[in-house]
């Protein structure tokens, strides 16, 4: 075979592996869209709970341990989503605290259904800047909620405001804030199975 033969040859061989590559590439641009997409959600959600951004609260794991000679009122609203027949309110419309000042106060919920049903909150504070600056430490929020049918519950939110908040300038002025939340229906989470259940389950398989 003659070189101008080979040569010849080796052209649509190298063109075969450049379309290859195109065509893998493309297929993973594809899929890295696809994956952004899905974890667009989660992460919209982690900058928000780091940042405050929309008026999302801060999750503490303790309180604050200073308190300024500075008070804040802070308002409670409470809604229901559609599809859930519960009634939802705070306990309380209102309460003053001091900046730093860790407080307890309540909400309430019933089940008006004839059946189960479970609920989840989700929850913003007004003015969104101070968001940053409200900090939760018990909020019946942080978990799914199932009430019985006509079954009554009285819910704890413990939180406090940052002394931080009278440092920027557009939170300083701030004297009233509203925490609000919204329950939506929610599917129950199944319980894990022990392994004495799986073990059982085998068994009378067998």
């Amino acid at each position: 075979m003659s070189e101008t033969q080979k040569t010849e040859k080796s052209g649509p061989e190298k063109s075969g592996v450049g379309n290859g590559t195109i065509v893998a590439i493309c297929c993973s641009f594809v899929i890295g869209m696809v994956g952004m997409a899905y974890a667009a959600v989660p992460l919209y959600e982690m900058f928000c709970q780091v940042t405050g951004y929309g008026g999302t609260t801060q999750r503490v794991e303790q309180a604050s341990d200073v308190i300024l000679d500075k008070k804040i009122k802070v308002r409670f609203d409470a809604n229901t989503g559609p599809g859930l027949a519960w009634s939802f309110e705070p306990v309380q419309r209102e309460v003053e605290l001091r900046i730093g000042e860790t407080v307890q106060i309540m909400y309430r919920a019933r089940n008006n259904a004839s059946v189960p049903t479970t609920g989840q909150a989700t929850f913003n504070v007004t003015p969104q800047a101070a968001g940053a600056y409200f900090n939760k430490v018990q909020c019946f929020c942080f978990t799914e909620t199932t009430l019985k049918p006509g079954e009554e519950l009285i819910m704890p939110v413990v939180f406090f405001v940052d002394p931080a908040i009278v440092e920027p300038v557009e939170t300083k002025g701030i004297h009233t804030l509203t925490l609000s939340y919204t329950f939506y229906p929610h599917e129950a989470s199944k319980p894990v199975a022990s392994a004495a259940e799986v073990k059982a389950d085998d068994a009378n398989k067998l």
